[in-house]
């Protein structure tokens, strides 16, 4: 009795000791960085217990970037459930009028509504009376609250809605004539865009090229500037995504040579005298991968709106959203009294979150059945935002990163070396450091929750 009392004495001492040498390790790699203590919060608890195994300003609220997506992505997916296919379907009635159902979705291409045409066509669907779009899976609200305007022109934050097609960009090739002269400027898809086209070729100089729009004068003004050796696409986010959508589904009808001349309008599908025609489906399966692992905002922003729709069965929208997120923090036992959510993908920053809730969150994602399919669709080290970091922990990290200006954040599960997942959350909030100071300092608190834990 006294040797097992012994043994146990010893476990319990060496814990200790390694648990303080865990918090003077993180301590140390604090102080020992450039980034102040008092603009970073952290909060690692043990994902078996629940129980907080180090703190560090862990209730004060900061913009969580992109590691939200972790927390609006399980909400909606719990919502939508895991074989939810987003869902584009052409439907005819018995007036010989076609309608097209829209699913908000995010993976829609051109091809699809070509295809969509194609088998319309073949149904022997050659003269319809007219076309209408049901538009009506989410609201027309197409950008986020708190949205900064000059970002209007980053491929990263397009509009999204119910129109979502091609990726919501517009791809511009820039490509090279006689040195000197002006560059040659068009795009893959007819848009009514004008090109001020200030960009000239030289041979001498690698591609430099770079878009402005004046949205007070006209989102329909692209000035393009700066040199062009070989020809190169670029990528910027469609003004308007009603009238590209459009554009594209009049393409596909006259690619089908289906006759038809009338307007195309809006009209919500009746719920009798109709049958389905055709239809285009993508599993949300490639969306969760998506905005996990290449933190994709308009994916995230559209399955987050979609799922708010379902949870009140009507129109999806940013405050249905929301209710659902809330029944859902409420459903697996976590306050989300203190936060504030205000979009879907964290990129706004009057998103309002704490490292505390942040862990609170996945403890208890980890008791849900499933969360091993979901915890292995994270990042690991190497992998989508984590590409070139974090290679120390190979397979026993999986979390996803958020930035935005001034902001680094990481967030996850860590499986230390003694065995055990721990639940984490760290938040900089620093003007003063550069991004890489911030993200080194994130691997090195992880480094010694992997190591000393």
């Amino acid at each position: 009795m006294k040797k097992f009392l012994c043994i146990l004495g010893l476990m319990v001492f060496v814990n200790l000791f390694m648990t303080v040498h865990a918090v003077d390790n993180i301590n140390k790699a604090i102080a020992n960085s450039k980034v102040k203590k008092d603009t970073i919060s952290i909060s690692v608890k043990d994902i078996e217990t629940g129980k907080s195994v180090y703190e560090l300003n862990q209730n004060r609220l900061i913009s969580p970037a992109s590691t939200q997506k972790i927390v609006t992505l399980a909400a909606a997916i719990d919502t939508l459930g895991p074989t939810y296919n987003f869902e584009t379907s052409l439907y005819k009635n018995t007036n010989n009028e076609l309608f097209l159902k829209l699913g908000a979705d995010p993976y829609l291409r051109e091809k699809d509504l070509t295809s969509l045409m194609n088998q319309a066509k073949a149904k022997k669907i050659l003269e319809p009376k007219n076309i209408y779009i049901d538009d009506y899976i989410v609201d027309s609200v197409e950008w986020g609250e708190g949205w900064q305007w000059d970002d209007d022109l980053n491929s990263l934050m397009p509009k999204f809605g119910s129109y979502n097609l091609d990726g919501n960009l517009l791809y511009i090739f820039v490509a090279p004539t006689n040195n000197g002269a002006p560059a040659n400027v068009y795009s893959k898809f007819f848009y009514p865009v004008t090109f001020m086209n200030l960009a000239l070729t030289d041979e001498s100089k690698a591609n430099n090229i770079t878009f402005e729009r004046n949205n007070s004068i006209s989102p329909d003004i692209l000035t393009v500037k700066g040199s062009v050796s070989k020809i190169q696409y670029y990528t910027v986010p469609v003004p308007n995504l009603k009238r590209y959508f459009r554009l594209r589904l009049e393409d596909a009808i006259k690619d089908a040579k289906i006759e038809y001349y009338g307007k195309i309008s809006q009209k919500k599908l009746p719920s009798d005298n109709v049958y389905l025609v055709a239809s285009i489906k993508h599993p949300i399966k490639i969306a969760v991968g998506d905005i996990l692992k290449n933190s994709n905002n308009m994916a995230a922003e559209s399955v987050f709106k979609i799922a708010g729709g379902k949870y009140v069965n009507n129109t999806g929208s940013i405050a249905a959203a929301i209710k659902m997120f809330e029944a859902f923090c409420k459903k697996i036992g976590v306050n989300s009294d203190e936060i504030k959510i205000v979009d879907g993908s964290g990129v706004s920053k009057n998103n309002l979150m704490s490292a505390d809730f942040m862990t609170n969150y996945l403890v208890a994602l980890s008791q849900i059945p499933g969360f091993d399919l979901y915890k292995s669709i994270l990042p690991t080290a190497g992998e989508g935002t984590l590409a070139n970091r974090m290679l120390y922990f190979k397979d026993n990290l999986r979390a996803k990163t958020g930035t935005l200006a001034d902001i680094s954040a990481i967030t996850g599960y860590l499986t230390s070396k003694s065995g055990k997942t721990y639940a984490f959350d760290i938040m900089i909030n620093d003007a003063k450091t550069s991004p890489s100071d911030k993200k080194m300092l994130e691997e090195y608190i992880l480094r010694a929750v992997y190591n000393y834990y």
